[in-house]
């Protein structure tokens, strides 16, 4: 196997979810800029998520959309064109 392949800074990391503000800690060695006070009333640097295992249909198992920033308007409008026959 080859030596030094994979990175050698992991930390601990806070995830948040944003369509509904759950958040978990993992190790992890993405950048961040932001920071966020866990429970342990230390900081940690902030990861913030469109989707996760708490808001996924699969997981949960009910459909829930997630419209972020309108996207789903954007789509329909930027390709409203092509779909009039």
């Amino acid at each position: 196997m080859k030596k030094d392949t994979h990175p050698e800074n992991y930390r601990l990391v806070v995830f948040k979810d944003m369509s509904n503000d759950y958040t978990f800690m993992s190790k992890s060695t993405a950048n961040s800029s932001e920071t966020i006070k866990w429970e342990d009333g230390n900081e940690y640097p902030l990861i913030k998520l469109e989707i996760s295992h708490k808001s996924h249909p699969f997981y949960t198992g009910k459909m829930q959309l997630v419209d972020t920033a309108g996207r789903i308007d954007k789509f329909k409008s930027r390709y409203a064109k092509h779909t009039k026959k």
